[in-house]
C-alpha cells in the first residue's frame, strides 16, 4: 500500500528534535506504525504485540532496553507499560539526548496515566487520527479516512467487520471489565442512530437496559480510544441561555455507515441519517486538522433554548471565531444561512467568518449567501480555519 504523506509529519519531526521520547496516540489502524516507520526508518522497530517479546520484557526489563539499539520505536507500548519507567531511567542517565524513543498506542488513557507518573517533561505527546480529506481526497463522508478502507473500498465491510472484532476483543476487554461484548457491540449501533444528536444518557440507557452510570463508561471508552469525539457547548453567554449538553459524533463517518447498515453512497444519500452523517464529516475534518498540526481540539456548538442552533463554532485565534453550519446537499441556498446571522448579530466583540458548508464543488466559497454568509465546501475546511 503506496504511503500516504500525513499532515503530522512535521510536528512529529519538531518534537523528535526536542525532546526525549515522543508518544503517539490514537486509534487503532489510523496509520501510526507506518508513520513512525516512514519518519524514522534507522529506528529499531519493536512491536509489543508479540508473544515472545512480551515474555522477554516480561521477565527482564532492563536487560531488554539496554540491549536495545537505539532509536526505538516500541509499538503499542501499553501492552508492556512496566517498560516506561525503564525508559525514564535511560533519559534520565542522558538527559540531552533527543529522538531516542518513539512510543505507540491505541488506547489513550491508560498511556497518559503512565506517562503522567512516569515520563512527566520527557516525552511529546501527539495524537494521530484517520486520514483527513487534505491528506487524501479519496476521503469521504460514506468511506471515512481509514488507510486500509480506501485503498481497497470493495472490502470495506469486511475491514469495518474486522476492525469492529479486534476493537472489542483487545482495546475493550484492555479498559474495562465488560463481559457482554455482544450488548457493547449493540451499543454502539444504537450510538451511530444518535450520531450528530445532543447526548442523553437516560435516552441510551433505557433501550439497552442498563444503567446510566454504565452509558457513562462505556461512552468514556469510547472517548479515550477516539471512537468518538463529545463536542461541548461554546461557554460564552451572547447573553442566551444555553444548552448544557455536548453533542456525540463518531470520529469516522466510514464507521458509522457501516454501523447504521449502509453499504452504498447513493443509499446514504437517501437515507434519515445523511444530515447527521455528513455533520460528523465536518466535525471529524475540523478535529483532524488540529490534532495534526499538533494543536488541542477546539470545537463547540452553540445552542440556546430559544432553539438557536449553530453546528460548529471554532475559535481561530485571538477573539475570532468561525461560524459553520454543515448540510449534505450541493445546492446552497440563502435560508441556510439564517442560523449563522441570528448568532451573528448577537455576538459582540468578536471578529466572525461564518459559512455554510456543503458538499459543493470546490471553490463554492465564493458563492455568498446573505449578510456577509459564503458558501463552502468540506474542502475549504483548511483556509478557513487557517
Amino acid at each position: 500500500m503506496p504511503y500516504t504523506t500525513r499532515l503530522l509529519e512535521e510536528p512529529l519531526r519538531r518534537a523528535s528534535r526536542s525532546f526525549a521520547a515522543v508518544l503517539l496516540t490514537g486509534p487503532r489502524r489510523a496509520g501510526k506504525t507506518t508513520l513512525l516507520r516512514h519518519l524514522f526508518p534507522q529506528a529499531r522497530y519493536v512491536l509489543l504485540e508479540d508473544p515472545d517479546v512480551v515474555a522477554r520484557v516480561r521477565l527482564d526489563p532492563r536487560t531488554f532496553l539496554e540491549e536495545l539499539h537505539r532509536p526505538a520505536i516500541l509499538d503499542e507500548i501499553q501492552n508492556a507499560p512496566e517498560l516506561l519507567n525503564y525508559v525514564r531511567a535511560s533519559i534520565d542517565r542522558a538527559p540531552s539526548r533527543k529522538g531516542d524513543w518513539f512510543l505507540s498506542g491505541s488506547q489513550e488513557a491508560p498511556l497518559m496515566r503512565g506517562v503522567t507518573e512516569s515520563m512527566a517533561g520527557r516525552a511529546a505527546v501527539l495524537e494521530l487520527l484517520p486520514l483527513s480529506r487534505r491528506e487524501d481526497p479519496r476521503v469521504s463522508w460514506f468511506r471515512g479516512g481509514y488507510p486500509e478502507v480506501l485503498a481497497r473500498p470493495r472490502g470495506a465491510s469486511l475491514r469495518f467487520r474486522s476492525y469492529l472484532q479486534t476493537y472489542l476483543e483487545r482495546d475493550v476487554r484492555a479498559l474495562s471489565a465488560i463481559r457482554d461484548l455482544p450488548t457493547f457491540r449493540r451499543f454502539l449501533s444504537l450510538l451511530a442512530s444518535r450520531n450528530g444528536q445532543i447526548l442523553n444518557k437516560t435516552d441510551l440507557a433505557a433501550p439497552m437496559g442498563v444503567s446510566v452510570p454504565t452509558i457513562a463508561q462505556w461512552l468514556n471508552i469510547l472517548e479515550v480510544t477516539a471512537q468518538i469525539v463529545l463536542v461541548p457547548p461554546y461557554f460564552e453567554n451572547f447573553g442566551k441561555r444555553l444548552t448544557k449538553s455536548p453533542k456525540l459524533y463518531f470520529v469516522d463517518p466510514g464507521l458509522v455507515c457501516h454501523l447504521l447498515g449502509i453499504d452504498r453512497e447513493a443509499a446514504l444519500v437517501r437515507s434519515p441519517f445523511a444530515g447527521a452523517v455528513f455533520e460528523a464529516f465536518v466535525a471529524s475534518e475540523i478535529v483532524k486538522e488540529q490534532v495534526h498540526a499538533g494543536r488541542r481540539r477546539e470545537i463547540y456548538f452553540f445552542r440556546d433554548e430559544q432553539g438557536l442552533e449553530v453546528d460548529f463554532v471554532v475559535p481561530i485565534g485571538p477573539a475570532r471565531l468561525l461560524l459553520l453550519e454543515a448540510k449534505a446537499t450541493r445546492t446552497l441556498r440563502p435560508e441556510m444561512a439564517r442560523p449563522l446571522a441570528r448568532l451573528s448579530a448577537a455576538v459582540k466583540g468578536y471578529a466572525l467568518r461564518s459559512y455554510v458548508l456543503g458538499q459543493s464543488p470546490r471553490g463554492a466559497s465564493t458563492a455568498a449567501l446573505a449578510g456577509g454568509i459564503r458558501g463552502g465546501a468540506i474542502e475549504d475546511l483548511p483556509s478557513l480555519l487557517s
